[in-house]
């Protein structure tokens, strides 16, 4: 079946993907285009074919130049999805996105990059499942938290996950994360581009978001591991924040595998993945829930203030009405 949805999408899109290719982008130059995984403009007029080989969930519209995950609206979540597990031993992925809205100091939460065992599950981490088994990358646009390890948003950051671990929102990720780096690129007015790149258990990602057309490296981290026959997917999601989050190409190369692997395919499948480099999960220092409950006191206290004086003042005046009755 796999086979005949490939044949299919290979026939009536080839000449799509080949006349309507984005400029030739540094990365992806040495790869060889994997089609089935590709997303490419137009959109509309090839979707049923498209719909043979992704899903298109939540919130998402389908557009001729763009894929829309979320509108910029309140408690929004969307998502595409692959049906075709990559075989892939060495990999990379470009994302041309646009990530805009009306807001101009608060705004959010952003999209994420999955490759992972399960698809097209709704939850809680930028509109996908959580806990997830295999590779996110996060294009996170509100900051949560500012203690310990704060960082300037937008932020991308990688998270390896064995399906042991949860995204955890009050501190963005960063307990659970690989690797990551401070990238504005939200509200751009030009083209904004997203490089990640799997080589020989090596994992790196490149932005070009300044409009040179120029590539700067977000993050490089070694030992990597990550199975075969997982699926790609990006999702988005807005909460009390929104944004448009939007996708205008989506495209999956082959690179030239590693001649000396000694690994079979077998066994990558049965995989778990794993990053060395990945920071230990620890728990939440206690003085941030200290400095939350004590904020949440604080505005109960003067909550029970303000409404203890109001009934005061309403009961004083119900008294001195009830002594002028008897003048």
């Amino acid at each position: 079946m796999e086979i005949l949805l490939y044949l299919t999408f290979a026939l009536f899109c080839w000449p799509i993907v080949t006349c309507n290719d984005e400029q030739s982008l540094e990365p992806g130059a040495e790869g060889f285009l994997k089609r089935e995984h590709t997303l490419v403009r137009p959109f509309q007029g090839t979707v049923l074919v498209y719909a043979e080989l992704w899903d298109f969930t939540g919130s998402t519209i389908v557009t001729g130049t763009h894929i829309r995950l979320t509108p910029d609206h309140q408690s929004k979540a969307g998502a595409i999805w692959n049906r075709i597990p990559c075989m892939l031993r060495n990999w990379e992925v470009l994302i041309h996105f646009k990530v805009h809205g009306n807001g101009v100091d608060l705004y959010g939460d952003g999209f994420a990059f999955w490759l992972t065992k399960g698809r097209n599950e709704m939850g809680k981490v930028f509109g996908s499942k959580d806990p997830f088994s295999g590779l996110a990358i996060f294009f996170d646009t509100y900051s949560n938290q500012n203690g310990e390890h704060a960082h300037v948003h937008p932020y991308v950051s990688a998270v390896v996950n064995n399906g042991s671990m949860s995204y955890d929102h009050d501190y963005d990720g960063t307990h659970i994360q690989i690797a990551g780096c401070s990238a504005p690129f939200r509200g751009r007015e030009h083209d904004t581009f997203a490089s990640i790149r799997f080589v020989n258990n090596r994992l790196t990602a490149k932005l070009d978001i300044d409009g040179n057309g120029e590539w700067r490296q977000c993050f490089d981290a070694d030992e990597v591991f990550l199975p075969l026959g997982y699926f790609f997917g990006i999702s988005a999601a807005t909460g009390d924040l929104a944004d448009n989050h939007d996708i205008l190409t989506f495209k999956v190369f082959e690179l030239p595998a590693d001649e000396t692997s000694d690994i079979s395919d077998t066994a990558l499948l049965n995989l778990v993945p794993h990053a060395k480099t990945a920071e230990a999960p620890r728990d939440k220092p206690v003085g941030v829930f200290q400095r939350k409950s004590m904020s949440t006191i604080f505005m109960f206290l003067i909550l029970l203030i303000v409404c203890g004086g109001i009934v005061f003042f309403l009961v004083k005046r119900q008294q001195t009405n009830a002594k002028k009755r008897f003048y």
